[in-house]
């Protein structure tokens, strides 16, 4: 193993979960309500790493502060909440991953911008609560990714030097809070990316397409 690193840390969705269908589907519920047709499931998936924001943009055009955001923000989130878990699941190859680094002692945990409302029970119905050496979500402290607060946080809680961390996020504000907290970075290739810079340009130290590359770069494979 790869004798700097202490800890890994996880992105949630897009990186350990893939929660698109159910986010995908809040949007689309909302939709339905107000009589319009469903999106394609391919329109939406890129955007829910954006999550309310992408979501209510994505399905009505709306951005904060237009006229009737904030009540659809609302109601999606609520909407959300009623099927967290009814599509989710753990990435499939990621099962693995875990395994490998808890069979070693190598400690992970999950650093999300998902609120606590929501990345709390995911994370237990899911298994990973129970697992997981630190959960930081969206508004555990001040500020949120891209800033490296949360990341700081929990290299803290699990008091292993940022140095000696790495994160691993699909989206390009994991790979900036990574790099401003000094930790080494990955990027998920097989997440959702948004419809920014190519994955490819974002700065992080290497690129992985599959959850499996990741006990390679660590040297556990």
């Amino acid at each position: 193993m790869t004798p700097r690193i202490g800890a890994v840390l996880f992105d949630l969705d897009g990186t350990l979960i893939d929660s698109a269908p159910d986010l995908a589907g809040a949007a689309n519920d909302l939709r339905s309500s107000r009589a319009l047709d469903p999106l394609p499931y391919d329109v939406l998936r890129p955007l829910v790493g954006t999550g309310a924001r992408g979501m209510v943009g994505a399905a009505f055009g709306l951005a904060p502060g237009d006229e009737g955001y904030e009540t659809l923000r609302v109601e999606f989130l609520q909407r959300y909440e009623q099927r967290m878990v009814r599509h989710t699941t753990v990435f499939a190859d990621m099962h693995a991953v875990l395994v490998a680094l808890e069979q070693r002692a190598l400690p992970w945990g999950i650093v999300t911008n998902k609120a606590l409302r929501f990345a709390g029970p995911v994370t237990q119905a899911l298994g990973l609560h129970p697992r997981a050496a630190v959960l930081v979500a969206g508004d555990s402290t001040p500020h949120a990714k891209p800033h490296p607060a949360p990341l700081l946080a929990a290299a803290e809680h699990l008091g292993v030097a940022p140095a000696r961390c790495v994160y691993v996020g699909d989206d390009l504000r994991d790979i900036e809070a990574g790099r401003a907290a000094g930790m080494a970075t990955l990027a998920a290739g097989w997440g959702y990316h948004g419809r920014g810079a190519p994955i490819a340009d974002w700065g992080a130290d290497a690129v992985m397409p599959n959850p499996r590359d990741l006990l390679n770069w660590l040297e556990l494979a």
